[in-house]
């Protein structure tokens, strides 16, 4: 018996609520990029549910394309980090303020 695939979207929907509060709520830049690989997981989850439901393998091979793009996008935040922490022995977003000339 297969799962319904509203059962997908509600999950989809709950997992992108999730980041989208780390996002908003959060100064630490390592729960942003968590955050953001939450919802892009969420992504994910439409793409493949909706692909199952349509029949076809389209979404599937964009999720794959937005797993590399994930991939791609926390080596960048890691560096990204490192500068942050490296300058201001913090993680907090909000201190980077500073570096505005």
């Amino acid at each position: 018996m297969a799962v319904a695939t509203s059962y997908y979207l509600v999950l989809s929907a709950a997992l992108f609520c999730i980041g989208l509060f780390g996002i908003l709520t959060r100064r630490n830049a390592l729960f942003f990029l968590m955050s953001v690989e939450l919802m892009l997981n969420a992504a994910n989850i439409n793409l493949v549910a909706f692909s199952y439901m349509h029949g076809n393998l389209t979404g599937q091979v964009f999720s794959l394309f937005t797993m590399a793009l994930a991939a791609a996008e926390v080596a960048i935040g890691i560096g990204i980090i490192l500068v942050l922490y490296r300058n201001f022995d913090d993680v907090d977003v909000t201190r980077a303020t500073t570096m505005r000339w």
